[in-house]
């Protein structure tokens, strides 16, 4: 068995427009790393499916899931962009992106709990963790972690999951789905005072967030993951943890102001895994959020993934 890797072209379509850091060439930087390191070797490739609606509705309301598909058809039908906010657009390709993302989760999940692969990473875009029940906003449209969540939940049969978001954003939109929820622990860090200008004080007793001062720097976050994250993770022992996998944390990338290395992702990401291993039966699904500087983006991917594979 081995480390999945879930991609499809269907999430190069989506294009929000020239200049805009959430690109297609996100993708094409990850998958040129990959080729050129030899890295792609060690995954198992896998085409993810359309997601189902009734998975959508684990995680979001019927009228936004209906209200959505009606901007989206209005934007198919005049060729045209669109803006939902002033940050967040979607051209005639984009519906096929956000279905085709979703589904990569899901069947990501799938497969690990099926036991043919022992963890999965989702290259997936548009990306989900600012994605509220019933609100698109901050490049996300569908929740894609909060969906899988659920699904390994709620159809899996599962009884406990974690979320782990280490995006430099905090993940207001799988707190606002999942708080409250017992049967989820989710913890994340993330930058102080950035958008969205949330999380300071947590939605429900099964969150632990992080609120990360700006030029913080690797070792602190360490410092900070392992007294506050651990001991939370190891008593709530989760059958699956699922990531949030944000690389916009990293030093290099202009969006946030933290300062990671690709170390720190190795780091984090064998923490990850520990608890996995102890607690999840080693089952892990990552799916791609936030990184907008292309070559540390597509390093620090790497450094995440050849943990996940052990390679």
């Amino acid at each position: 068995m081995s480390t999945a890797y879930f991609s499809h072209p269907d999430c190069r379509g989506h294009d929000m427009g020239p200049g805009h850091p959430e690109c297609p060439q996100r993708l094409d930087a990850i998958e040129d790393h990959l080729l050129a390191t030899g890295l792609d070797i060690a995954l198992t490739r896998m085409d993810p499916p359309l997601v189902e609606h009734s998975d959508l509705m684990l995680a979001h309301g019927e009228g936004y899931l209906l209200e959505l598909d009606e901007f989206m058809r209005q934007a198919a039908e005049t060729g045209e962009h669109r803006a939902l906010d002033q940050d967040t657009t979607v051209c005639p390709a984009t519906r096929q992106a956000m279905l085709r993302a979703a589904g990569a989760a899901v069947a990501a999940t799938d497969a690990v709990l099926d036991g043919k692969v022992v963890n999965a990473f989702c290259a997936i875009r548009p990306p989900g963790h600012h994605a509220t029940r019933n609100e698109a906003m901050g490049f996300c449209f569908y929740n894609n972690v909060a969906v899988a969540a659920r699904h390994a939940l709620d159809v899996r049969g599962l009884e406990r999951v974690a979320i782990i978001d280490f995006d430099v954003h905090h993940g207001n939109g799988t707190e606002d789905i999942v708080a409250g929820d017992d049967r989820i622990l989710m913890v994340s860090f993330f930058q102080d005072q950035l958008y969205p200008f949330s999380g300071g004080i947590p939605m429900g007793p099964n969150m632990v967030n992080l609120a990360i001062p700006a030029y913080t720097r690797g070792a602190e976050i360490r410092e900070l993951i392992e007294a506050n994250w651990m001991p939370r993770l190891e008593a709530f022992e989760p059958q699956m943890i699922f990531i949030s996998a944000g690389f916009d944390a990293h030093r290099e990338d202009e969006l946030g102001q933290l300062g990671l290395v690709e170390a720190d992702y190795a780091w984090i990401t064998q923490r990850i895994v520990d608890v996995a291993e102890r607690h999840s039966g080693a089952r892990i699904v990552s799916c791609l959020e936030g990184g907008y500087s292309l070559s540390s983006l597509a390093r620090s991917v790497a450094a995440h993934l050849r943990v996940l594979a052990g390679v």
